[in-house]
């Protein structure tokens, strides 16, 4: 008789190409489908970017409200009705940070015996919900019984200074080999893109406050002016920002110099035809994109709000401060992107513990275990 996968339940707010969503993705690509399988929870009625995959690959999806504190009585109960349908979940892993703490209670209630939360962010400054976040991840912590994290500032914002030693460091591992550096590669995507006697600059990355789209854009209107080929090409979707910013395209009369490229699964290709890549964020968990730019051995342009933890290549990786004004970041950017030479940067990226293969087969052996307890 042929033994069934373990099915872990992940839990997200929507299944877009975000940071958290691709890591996951990732690992669900590379693990032996027939030993460890996910299944998803959100908490939106549409459907994500990555939903049709994710389906295709013999995966679940349960759709549960957005949670919200004025409704948490129906909210709790469709959690317990739900864990009442379906007692073969024994592994739960969040990905929405402090807001799966009513699922993480009721599978503790339950005996579960793993229940993990994932930190893959921290906030940057105040807004309104701020308040209920400390609440709840705090509130949560004792219901946990796994905690992950991709950034040490990241781990320390979601679970506190005291759990830090439990706290186990699984990095948002890529494919090295499919982001090796292919000159043929890259003169293809530029033909096919019209991105040919361009520099082109790139981003990747959701249109959300926290990834500073805005400030991005001052920039490159100071790249144009030095550089009045210069293309920028952003590479995303999802976020409440989007139409904003192509408003703002349109007020500063880019249109001809900004390309939207939406929710892209070719994005190892398209970072084969950048010349530079800019990272303005106010806060990342790691930062995937940028881990990705460098295993395409790309330079990079970070923020000084982006951890540390991400530098894999240093000679690739350059820091600038969001106090520094446009015009310093467009003369630093079009430094950078003097430097021409690529190399297949991936052998790196394997030695620093960055490869997705190894780490796929440590979690899909971590689950194994674990759900035999």
């Amino acid at each position: 008789m042929t033994e069934k996968p373990v099915r872990v339940l992940m839990l997200f707010t929507i299944l877009n190409r975000g940071g958290a969503e691709t890591m996951v993705m990732n690992y669900l690509r590379k693990i032996d489908r027939s030993k460890v399988i996910f299944d998803f929870i959100v908490h939106r009625e549409e459907r994500g970017a990555y939903e049709d995959e994710i389906e295709s690959m013999g995966c679940k999806i349960f759709r549960f409200p957005p949670i919200s504190i004025f409704r948490t009585s129906s909210y709790k109960k469709s959690i317990s009705d739900f864990f009442d349908i379906h007692p073969e979940y024994k592994i739960i892993h969040g990905h929405c940070s402090e807001l799966g703490y009513y699922i993480y209670k009721e599978a503790h209630k339950r005996g579960l015996k793993f229940i993990a939360a994932h930190a893959h962010s921290e906030p940057c400054g105040f807004d309104m919900k701020m308040p209920v976040r400390n609440v709840l991840k705090w509130a949560m912590r004792p219901y946990l019984t796994h905690y992950f994290t991709c950034g040490w500032g990241s781990a320390k914002w979601l679970f506190g200074k005291k759990i830090m030693k439990k706290v186990i460091f699984f990095p948002n591992a890529i494919d090295a080999h499919s982001l090796m550096f292919n000159p043929l590669r890259r003169e293809k995507i530029r033909v096919n893109n019209e991105w040919v006697q361009r520099l082109v600059v790139g981003n990747v990355s959701s249109f959300s406050q926290p990834k500073n789209h805005f400030f991005l854009l001052d920039i490159f209107v100071e790249i144009v002016r030095r550089e009045p080929s210069a293309l920028l090409v952003l590479v995303g979707s999802g976020g409440d920002l989007e139409s904003k910013v192509k408003e703002k395209v349109l007020r500063l009369g880019l249109k001809e110099s900004v390309r939207f490229m939406g929710s892209r699964s070719d994005i190892p290709d398209l970072l084969q035809g950048m010349d530079i890549f800019i990272f303005p964020s106010y806060f990342e968990g790691l930062g995937m994109a940028q881990l990705e730019a460098q295993a395409s051995g790309l330079q990079v342009l970070n923020s000084t709000k982006i951890p540390k933890d991400g530098i894999i290549i240093p000679e690739l990786v350059n820091f600038l401060s969001l106090e520094q004004p446009a015009t310093e970041w467009a003369e630093k950017a079009l430094q950078i992107a003097e430097n021409k030479d690529r190399k297949n940067c991936s052998q790196e990226i394997i030695d620093m513990g960055f490869d997705i293969n190894k780490n796929a087969e440590w979690l899909q052996n971590l689950y194994i275990t674990e759900s035999q307890r």
